[in-house]
């Protein structure tokens, strides 16, 4: 066991993301903005750098939302059978809060996941053709 673990052990990515914090302290903060990172942690100085979530998050998040929405839009419609303001009214502003609540946990969980993991930062191509 290296010093550095035995100084800050393994942390959930679940909770850790979810509070947006460290993964490696779980004390400083991982957003300095809505989705950008800061260049290190405030509390333990871990540099944000080799972080890249790509574009996974908004995927997971779509998918999340959408099978939500779906389902319950279609779940309300065969039980009551509303008018069509009502579903504008119901699902508007769930199709646009549900994004902007879980992006940036969406977004942390998998940042702390790959710190967890040991994810490599993806390598230059090169220039060669594959």
């Amino acid at each position: 066991m290296t010093t550095q673990e035995r100084l800050y052990p393994p942390l959930s990515p679940l909770a850790t993301g979810a509070r947006c914090r460290c993964p490696r302290c779980g004390q400083g903060r991982l957003f300095s903005g809505y989705l950008t990172s800061p260049a290190k942690c405030d509390a333990c100085g871990l540099d944000y750098d080799f972080f890249d979530s790509g574009d996974a998050p908004a995927v997971f998040v779509i998918f999340i939302v959408g099978f939500v929405v779906v389902g319950l839009a279609l779940w309300v419609e065969m039980t009551w059978r509303p008018a069509y303001w009502v579903h504008a009214a119901l699902w508007l502003p769930l199709i646009l809060g549900l994004p902007l609540a879980l992006l940036r946990p969406m977004k942390a969980m998998l940042l702390c996941h790959q710190y967890n993991t040991r994810a490599p930062e993806r390598p230059d191509d090169g220039g060669s053709a594959a």
